[in-house]
């Protein structure tokens, strides 16, 4: 912790007086999170801010997502900057005076730090007179799985806002506090939503041969899933299935008549998610065929893999040493998603990770005691300043 608190102090990023306003607008919004669609308050929050900062926006686009523009000089170069704005269905355990005041929503995952650091990042660009070109400042609602940046996309982010490149972060919990994460190629994963539905013929549980028993069906077709990617995907290839919720019967003496499992699928190449879907396809026809039930398989597939452009991973390396944040290069690529991905398949841009500190039980991404480092905001907005400036002058 020693090497982050000097590295964030010697960033000088932001003015004191412009971090504490930060961390209390970052605070503000943890109190009051919004689960995805519904981020209206937030959305107005932002544009009470950027309304004092005196930056013009636009509202409303592909639902509550809004977009600040900032011009400067005659450069005709346009980047974008992106960041997300909704909350989880998840149960605050973390005991902080500005815990969430919304009963089972949280700010599990730091959307409410990404939204503050963005606002950051603009505060700086309004008050810098060295560069020269448009930025756009994307407040982006429903990333988690509920394509925010596709609406965005359908409501004609890139025609009306023409960027060139585009560019956003994730706190990172695990890496040391300030340190700016940078890939070459493969960032994240793409990630899709799998639901299973076995159905059957309920019947009384004492006289099991008169029914088609969905649980046992479910059981095998669990245990039959997990070899999957252990048996079908090749090891040097990277997969994840996971099945993680299974609903079915209403009472103890009584064969349930459906029985629905829900999960999630995430690859980092095409080829691995035909070779999954594929097999998944074989396994429910088998379990049907085998126990007598109906086996529906319902997948629905993301946006895509975060890939980074290797010029714009440039651009994202030389803003942070102008930051003097340490960068590494050496960080596996993460099975967990993000939709700033269907972005990069417009425009080429990066994505990069920004330490949060170290990790602690709970107090992971979608745990119920995390909590953004309101540390590491002099960082992330500064990181943002500085790769808008470094890609608008590489123009």
């Amino acid at each position: 912790m020693v090497a982050a608190a000097i590295t964030i102090r010697e960033s000088r990023a932001l003015t004191p007086e412009l971090h504490k306003k930060l961390t209390a607008w970052r605070q503000h919004l943890h109190a009051h999170p919004e689960l995805s669609l519904q981020e209206k308050a937030t959305a107005a929050f932002v544009q009470e801010r950027l309304t004092e900062l005196g930056i013009p926006f636009e509202a409303g686009i592909g639902g509550h997502g809004v977009v600040a523009t900032l011009t400067r000089g005659s450069a005709r170069a346009r980047v974008g900057l992106r960041a997300d704005m909704d909350a989880l269905p998840i149960t605050e355990d973390t005991g902080l005076s500005y815990a969430s005041k919304t009963p089972g929503v949280m700010h599990a995952c730091g959307h409410d730090g990404h939204t503050a650091a963005l606002l950051g990042a603009a505060a700086l660009l309004a008050a810098d007179t060295s560069w020269s070109g448009t930025v756009d400042f994307i407040f982006q609602p429903a990333e988690e799985g509920f394509g925010g940046s596709r609406a965005m996309v359908a409501a004609g982010l890139f025609e009306r806002f023409p960027m060139d490149r585009v560019f956003g972060f994730h706190n990172w919990p695990g890496l040391e506090a300030g340190t700016i994460a940078v890939h070459d190629d493969v960032v994240m994963a793409s990630g899709g939503r799998v639901t299973i539905t076995i159905e059957g013929h309920a019947g009384h549980a004492g006289m099991p041969h008169l029914t088609r028993d969905p649980v046992m069906a479910a059981g095998h077709l669990i245990v039959a899933m997990q070899a999957i990617v252990s048996r079908s995907v090749d090891p040097l290839d990277t997969a994840v299935l996971s099945l993680c919720t299974i609903e079915g019967g209403t009472a103890p003496n009584q064969v349930a008549g459906k029985v629905v499992i829900r999960g999630t699928l995430r690859h980092h190449r095409n080829e691995v998610k035909d070779i999954i879907l594929k097999r998944l396809g074989e396994i429910c026809a088998g379990i049907a065929t085998s126990f007598d039930v109906k086996v529906t398989p319902d997948i629905v597939m993301g946006v895509g893999v975060v890939v980074n452009s290797p010029d714009e991973a440039g651009f994202a390396r030389m803003a942070a040493d102008r930051l003097r944040a340490p960068v590494r290069r050496d960080l596996a690529p993460s099975m967990a998603g993000e939709d700033f991905a269907f972005y990069l398949q417009h425009r080429p841009g990066a994505f990069v990770w920004i330490g949060n500190g170290p990790l602690r039980d709970g107090a992971e991404l979608h745990g119920p005691r995390y909590d953004f480092n309101d540390a590491i905001l002099p960082v992330a907005s500064g990181w943002m300043a500085e790769v808008a400036k470094t890609a608008l002058s590489a123009n």
